[in-house]
């Protein structure tokens, strides 16, 4: 554990100038229209564009696993997360892991691998977030399957005032690592535009491991009215990813070729005590894979044969918040969803098609969702709000289910925030469980089912602020693979599993030069039933230096127990310090240093896949 936490009671721990658990911040994750924090029951983390930016990441995770106490991501290597074998990005949250427990909305849509249901981490880039929103705990009531766990929200970038602002940014390091990426910002009168544009690769720390990307976002609105706003927004991103396998067992020509892509066009109203949008949107994506070869793999030989994927959601999103009464707002949804996916072989001579057995033969698949919910919000006085919310979801698969959800929240003294939440999470089972395995498929597979305890209490005291909660949970029905009645191997209904633990957060700013922040998370998981990719405690210790024309970042994470699976050394404990350096010689020049894990521990995050050594990145960022 770290030091400087033992000392919790005692020591003024700092935030940014940006305070993320101020409680007059607004948020649209838990609510889905702009709300105070302190008229919300469940527990919500935002980390900011100033955050996201400050290590000069690309990608959003990094910054995520350390301000986000609770929330864990693994990972392999330098650069990139891949999928399939030894793929990595997986959010684990609270101890829900498997990579589809958690959901990912981009402004407030699901954007995710359709066939398997995962989150896809290289696709989720700094160059689109304005802020990230974090549900901690079920959010299933708003945004149905998959939301069981928790809800990750990347609000895109707009422009807020008029003008124009174009920044680059271009780093270089470690193993041949290059990241570069460029944006313009536009807003004159009613319309405004975001475009940006990034590029990376990496040899990565281990042979057969390179990686490549590019990719681009735009974001355009236009204000109709006083009162109506509409929105068009992209974001494609392709990757070539190469999986070299453990360390006991390497891989050859294990090569991943990826596309992913989100649309989305959306029209709001904002008038008085009434709030609402109507949302089309479609995410998509194209997959090629080469699962290699090597000692125990494919007989030491080439595959002859490339696995392929298409699949797409396309969906349309309706809700209105209303104010009937004094100190109410009621929140009237609907969502429909149709889930494509369609899984196929071919060969690498010729590229022809080569049946396969993925439901009968055919590898395609479809399903259709349909759900309603109302979110029922009413101040009973000033200082007590009572949330109460019932979703009913049907799919053509799974069936119908009832999702209901409540919440209490109390502000007895100053700006302190008791809060206490009852809900329930549910996820469907994905095309891969349904249909990969076994002859006649897995549709006799029952819907993930998990209810969530929660109490937490948080306040802030003039430039010092803090948040507690603690949790319990007990998910039923979880899907794992194993002997199918009928003797086949696949996927069946595992049985229950019970999760408890804490999340703790501090931030205090000492002056406008300096700030401190820190959180501990605990988990205690069943015995028996733990998860792959979940910590027992992780600790994060992080302070902000300015001054003139300098700018630290620094931070320091104890992670403990972390349970990888492996039958040799199935829990990892280790302690990772990263440090960014940022230098402005010039009003609209900055140039930057970023080092990670510089006390150079030996860890895993995934069974087998040492993460590299220390390792550096410099580059220099013009703003104009």
């Amino acid at each position: 554990m770290i030091v400087a936490l033992a000392l919790w009671g005692t020591v003024p721990f700092a935030s940014a100038q940006t305070d993320s658990l101020a409680l007059q911040e607004v948020v649209v994750t838990g609510s889905r229209h702009a709300t105070a924090v302190s008229r919300l029951p469940m527990n919500v983390t935002v980390v900011t564009r100033e955050q996201l930016t400050e290590n000069h990441q690309q990608s959003i995770l990094p910054t995520l696993s350390q301000e986000v106490p609770g929330l864990f991501i693994n990972s392999r290597g330098v650069m990139g997360y891949g999928v399939s074998g030894g793929g990595s990005g997986s959010l684990n949250l609270r101890g829900l892991s498997g990579g589809s427990r958690v959901l990912v909305l981009i402004d407030g849509h699901p954007q995710y691998a359709n066939i398997f249901d995962h989150p896809i981490g290289d696709a989720y880039q700094t160059m689109m977030a304005d802020r990230v929103e974090v549900v901690s705990g079920p959010a299933s009531v708003l945004y149905g399957s998959n939301a069981m766990g928790g809800v990750v929200n990347i609000v895109t970038r707009r422009m807020h005032h008029d003008g124009v602002r174009t920044q680059l940014n271009v780093g270089a390091g470690s193993y041949g690592s290059v990241q570069a990426e460029a944006s313009n910002q536009v807003r004159q009168g009613r319309f405004s535009s975001t475009v940006a544009a990034q590029y990376s690769r990496s040899d990565n720390h281990r042979p057969n491991m390179g990686f490549e990307q590019y990719g681009g976002f735009l974001n355009l609105g236009y204000d109709l009215s006083e009162n109506w706003t509409t929105r068009l927004s992209a974001d494609v991103t392709h990757f070539n990813a190469s999986h070299p396998g453990t360390v006991a067992s390497p891989l050859k020509e294990a090569d991943q070729y990826i596309t992913r892509g989100v649309v989305n066009a959306s029209v709001s109203n904002h008038f008085d005590g009434l709030d609402g949008t109507l949302m089309v949107y479609s995410n998509f994506g194209r997959h090629k894979i080469n699962d290699g070869y090597g000692p125990s793999a494919n007989n030491n030989q080439p595959r002859a044969n490339l696995f392929r994927s298409k699949d797409a959601l396309t969906g349309v999103s309706l809700f209105e918040t209303i104010q009937p009464l004094e100190g109410n707002h009621t929140t009237v949804g609907a969502d429909y969803q149709h889930i494509y996916g369609y899984a196929y072989n071919t060969s690498r001579a010729d590229g022809s098609l080569i049946a396969t057995n993925y439901r009968a033969g055919t590898g395609k698949s479809y399903r259709n969702e349909w759900a309603a919910y109302v979110d029922f919000r009413q101040d009973l006085a000033e200082w007590l709000t009572v949330d109460a919310g019932l979703r009913y979801d049907w799919q053509n698969v799974s069936g119908g289910e009832w999702v209901p959800q409540l919440g209490l929240v109390a502000r007895p003294v100053g700006d302190g925030v008791l809060k206490l939440t009852v809900s329930k999470g549910f996820r469907n089972p994905s095309m891969m469980e349904l249909y990969f395995y076994g002859t006649n498929g897995n549709v006799e597979l029952k819907a993930e089912r998990m209810w969530n305890y929660e109490l937490s209490w948080q306040q802030t005291l003039g430039r010092f602020s803090y948040k507690a909660n603690v949790f319990y949970l007990k998910a039923d029905n979880l899907v794992g693979t194993g002997v199918k009645p009928d003797g086949n191997v696949g996927r069946i209904n595992t049985g229950a599993f019970e999760n408890s633990g804490y999340e703790l957060q501090a931030h205090y700013r000492v002056n406008r030069h300096f700030a401190v922040h820190a959180n501990r998370s605990y988990i205690h998981q069943q015995e028996g039933h733990e998860q792959t990719g979940t910590p027992e405690y992780v600790d994060y210790l992080g302070i902000r230096w300015h001054q003139g024309r300098f700018y630290i970042n620094a931070g320091t994470q104890h992670v403990s127990n972390l349970f990888t699976g492996s039958a040799t050394e199935p829990y990892q404990t280790f302690t990772l310090v990263n440090v960014a350096v940022t230098y402005s010689p010039a009003d609209h020049l900055k140039l930057w240093v970023r080092g990670e894990n510089l006390m150079r521990h030996d860890y895993e995050l995934l069974a087998g896949y040492p993460m590299p050594l220390a390792t550096f990145m410099a580059g220099v960022n013009v703003d104009f």
